[in-house]
């Protein structure tokens, strides 16, 4: 049951980072691409559940607070 959560959540924070990536390098904004490149490859490094869901909502709620 653990491994499917993961793959489900690597899924979601996969697609979420594609659109992030695409957004910050189409308007030239550096943090959306660069959250959206670690959104997209940290589920590789991370196998715990938890860790995964955590690490994933704070990196999608950075642009929104930080916007340069």
């Amino acid at each position: 049951m653990e491994s499917s959560a993961v793959l489900l959540w690597s899924l979601l924070f996969g697609s979420f980072g594609l659109g992030y990536f695409m957004y910050g390098k189409k308007q030239k904004k550096p943090v959306p691409a660069v959250c959206g490149l670690l959104l997209m490859f940290f589920p590789y490094f991370v196998a715990n559940t938890v860790v995964l869901a955590a690490t994933g909502c704070i990196l999608l709620v950075i642009p929104y607070f930080i916007r340069l």
